[in-house]
């Protein structure tokens, strides 16, 4: 008959910390087997957001990349000639936090398309802004001529019927997105 160990506080502190060592090799063998895979399609889903927000496009976006304040701006070309920019942006005004986007505007500077990637606004209200109705009417539009902001602060954005917080921040993350792409537009220009 085998002998029962004591359990005294050095048998539990050698128990625990085995328990620890192995679950964390355990752990470890884990993320270095599900890295790669995980990066993969990390970097695929980012390519098809940019497919959903630009006409078509035969360069890499993601060797030609630059990021400026968390604003990720992504340069495409189809045959060596520039399509535009899809540029992944962020505001931190939403009803419910954060919401992030990605806007591609065309090489003359006109929005084509715009995607929200991520939010956690309230549904039914504000994950209307993921909605044709609200999306659509940037696509096409020119900056210079079209304030992106809502008509209840004055500028010429419908916003979405009770969820106004919400069409704010889209329009805010929006705002940024152009602020940083005349930003690296100015700086390029200047060299």
């Amino acid at each position: 008959m085998a002998k029962k160990v004591e359990s005294t506080l050095i048998n539990m502190i050698l128990s625990l910390v085995l328990i620890s060592m192995t679950m964390s090799a355990a752990l470890g063998f884990v993320y270095l087997k599900t890295k790669d895979p995980i990066e993969i399609a990390s970097k695929q889903k980012e390519i098809e957001a940019i497919r959903q927000v630009l006409p078509e496009f035969d360069s890499d976006p993601l060797a030609n990349k630059s990021e400026q304040e968390g604003v990720v701006v992504y340069k495409v070309t189809r045959q060596n000639q520039p399509v535009g920019f899809a540029i992944k942006t962020f505001t931190d005004k939403g009803f419910a936090g954060n919401i992030e986007i990605m806007a591609g505007f065309l090489a003359d500077g006109t929005i084509h398309n715009v995607v929200v990637l991520n939010h956690k606004e309230t549904p039914g209200l504000g994950t209307k802004m993921t909605e044709p109705k609200f999306s659509d009417q940037f696509n096409g539009k020119d900056p210079d001529d079209f304030d992106l902001r809502v008509k209840k602060d004055g500028g010429d954005v419908d916003a979405i019927t009770a969820a106004t917080v919400s069409s704010r921040a889209y329009c805010d993350a929006l705002q940024r997105a152009l602020t940083t792409l005349n930003t690296l537009n100015d700086t390029n220009s200047a060299q």
